[in-house]
């Protein structure tokens, strides 16, 4: 049986497959809301567990999941789309975080989870008068080499105009995601035209995609001796990543961990992270076909530094549930806004058309058994806007010499 997963943010149903996005990219809607910009990469959440499920979400799983399938395989004995059927059944058992992905979709969501997309490497958020604008490029990226900054507006891709689209179809065709199959016509060293402005001066610049890691870890240092490591995905290898660059911090730094706009990834790799700041022991349980199992960290972490975690409502899943961990073991201070609320477990089925349905089979715990799903987790101390500065100031009063 395969390993069930968990999905931050599942992708909405449509109503039909001229979808103007790939399904993949609505999982970082919430994420891209809460810090205002879109990248053309994207993180997923997958959790590794085995059995045979059942949940409390509509009944015995595996008798939804044959549901499911028969919904599909009627569709296609009729000559209709085994896909949008699968959906309907999918969306009647009232499975909340329940999902159906064609093929080329699902390739994309576990190719995310290496941590690796084609683009050409930049980032667009929408101003307030609909205009897009580049918020960031990535060094060493086609966007770069072409000359491209952060302050470019960004006026058409492909000769086909942008103002006042939504910023995740920007980025969906900047990809080369299709808007009629619902897969991907895009590889590294496809060409895609950008109609850009900066000062008055309008250009267009033609650049080859290219196969781009995400990225998803970095680490600067701010006044006050400390250390911020920005975690933006946990996908392929981000666990080793954090604990190295908790090792390689200074001495004398505390660390604040920035899990905002966090939205999942590997839990494996969750649990790798929190093995960085403990020496052992739980880090979250889980259901699966009525057991509870358990997630441990692994040992040697550094326990003295003190940390603060900085939470905001695009906080989910994966990134939940490491923040639970470091809440409960009062190894960190939580600092921002209620999280997501994402903590439930789906497991993948391959349906007659080779499309996939995930449907949910178990939830996970804090150690503390605190139930994350519809709920999230509440901060130690409430910040918005300041939360950064807010943090510094937490650090300096937990006994930093």
């Amino acid at each position: 049986m395969p390993a069930p997963h968990g999905p931050l943010f599942p992708p909405p149903r449509r109503s039909g497959r001229g979808a103007a996005l790939t399904l993949v990219f609505a999982s970082v809607l919430v994420a891209g809301a809460a810090t205002g910009s879109f990248n053309e990469s994207l993180g997923a959440s997958r959790a590794a567990a085995q059995g045979t499920p059942t949940d409390d979400a509509g009944g015995p799983v595996a008798a939804r999941q044959q549901e499911v399938t028969r919904a599909a395989a009627r569709a296609m004995a009729e000559g209709t789309s085994p896909l949008e059927a699968a959906e309907r059944a999918v969306s009647r058992s009232g499975d909340r975080w329940g999902a159906v992905y064609s093929p080329d979709e699902y390739e994309e969501f576990q190719e995310s989870l290496d941590g690796e997309y084609t683009g050409v490497g930049l980032s667009a958020g929408r101003e307030s008068d609909g205009r897009i604008e580049v918020t960031r490029v990535r060094p060493g990226s086609p966007a770069a080499a072409a000359g491209i900054r952060a302050g470019d507006r960004l006026r058409s891709v492909d000769g086909k105009r942008v103002d006042d689209r939504p910023v995740t179809e920007v980025v969906s065709i900047l990809r080369g995601d299709t808007e009629n199959g619902g897969g991907r016509d895009a590889t590294a060293g496809t060409r895609v035209s950008l109609g850009l402005q900066r000062d008055g001066r309008v250009w267009t610049k033609t650049l080859r995609r290219a196969r781009l890691s995400t990225e998803d870890v970095t680490t600067r240092r701010v006044a006050g001796r400390t250390t911020v490591i920005r975690v933006a995905a946990f996908t392929k290898g981000t666990g080793d990543q954090v604990r190295a660059a908790v090792a390689g911090a200074p001495a004398r730094d505390g660390i604040v961990l920035d899990l905002r706009g966090n939205s999942g990834g590997l839990v494996a790799e969750a649990v790798t992270a929190a093995s960085a700041f403990l020496d052992g022991g739980l880090v979250a349980t889980y259901d699966v076909g009525g057991e509870q199992r358990a997630l441990h960290a692994g040992r040697g972490g550094d326990t003295t530094r003190p940390v603060v975690v900085l939470v905001d409502g695009g906080t989910m899943s994966a990134a939940e549930l490491l923040t639970g961990a470091l809440q409960d073991r009062c190894r960190a201070i939580v600092v921002g806004t209620r999280t997501f609320g994402k903590g439930s477990v789906q497991m993948p089925s391959r349906l007659p058309d080779g499309s996939v349905a995930e449907l949910t089979v178990g939830h996970y715990r804090t150690p503390s058994g605190r139930g994350v799903d519809g709920r999230g987790i509440t901060p130690d101390l409430e910040a918005e806007g300041d939360a950064l500065a807010r943090a510094g100031n937490v650090l300096s009063g937990l006994g930093r010499s």
